[in-house]
């Protein structure tokens, strides 16, 4: 295991003895949610992943090291960061851990974490992905570079609705990324169950995903697979809405000059506050949901390897 890494007692035994351990991201903590329903959601994440027979191990740099698991001090540390936490991707990992800030990693850095420390399954709420408009601003995150290189399965519900979804999965698809659907044919839009758009190959419990993902391993096809797990039914909210709702906050983004990192957590608030609240609800049932798959998952996946 690398120096930098710091994994708890817990997460920790879990490895060295083969248990099932789920990578949980921290930007959905410092960026993606206000305080205190941030830090009530890490919190009900990984009681989520416990309650599956599962270790969470919420991910984040701390005082010049990569922290592998997280104590309430640490969580609370970052729900009430705000802007003073670093939002990490793979560039920011080294300047992080060199000048001892307080950092957040996205799915990039969570999943370079996670492959260090030897943990194979990660949930997230949605990917990173590439921007509407990417053609003129080359704005694509990148979460999706990250996939093409590092053998981590990233639980999700999709690609996050305000992203241009059909250019995201045609870079998926170039970059050999498999993008599976669980109990579905149809990429999932985050807040919406089908997006219109197909996946790579449907899988109907996580057991077959378990074995794609050590089949395409041992074969030393690196790079990560996405498992796409669509918002619970009673949870979802009209994707036509959410359009409407999108184009709005995506205008405001322009009109307050909001770019690059950026635009992805002032995109969130504007729909919150556009919705009512509605899309936060949704976030955080969706991220809980993906939580408990990824757990399912990581156990399949144990068994295997035992």
């Amino acid at each position: 295991m690398h120096d930098r890494l710091s994994p708890t007692p817990e997460v920790a035994a879990a490895l060295a003895e083969g248990r099932p351990v789920v990578a949980l991201e921290s930007t959905v903590i410092s960026h993606g949610m206000p305080f205190p329903k941030n830090l009530e959601t890490a919190t009900a994440l990984e009681d989520a992943v416990r309650a599956e027979g599962a270790v969470p191990a919420t991910i984040a740099v701390l005082d010049g090291r990569i922290r592998v698991g997280l104590d309430g001090d640490a969580l609370e540390r970052l729900a009430r960061g705000g802007t003073s936490v670093m939002k990490l991707s793979r560039r920011d990992l080294p300047v992080a851990l060199a000048t001892g800030a307080l950092g957040a990693t996205t799915v990039a850095a969570t999943m370079i974490a996670a492959r260090l420390a030897g943990i194979a399954v990660f949930a997230t709420g949605g990917l990173g992905g590439v921007h509407r408009g990417a053609e003129t601003s080359f704005d694509v995150s990148a979460d999706l570079d990250e996939l093409a290189r590092t053998s981590v399965c990233v639980v999700c519900a999709g690609a996050k609705s305000i992203l241009d979804l059909p250019k995201t999965l045609e870079v998926l698809e170039t970059r050999g990324v498999p993008v599976l659907g669980l109990g579905t044919d149809a990429f999932p839009a985050f807040y919406s169950r089908n997006s219109g758009l197909p996946v790579s190959h449907r899988c109907d419990n996580v057991h077959e995903v378990a074995a794609i993902l050590r089949t395409k391993w041992e074969l030393g096809l690196e790079g990560g697979v996405v498992l796409a797990n669509p918002i619970p039914e009673a949870d979802a909210l009209d994707g036509a809405a959410m359009e409407q709702a999108i184009a709005r906050a995506l205008r405001d983004a322009e009109h307050h000059g909001i770019t690059g990192k950026s635009v992805t957590p002032f995109l969130l608030s504007a729909l919150e506050r556009i919705t009512g609240g509605r899309s936060l609800t949704a976030n955080m049932a969706l991220i809980r949901h993906n939580a408990v798959t990824a757990a399912r998952l990581a156990a399949a996946y144990a068994a295997l390897a035992a």
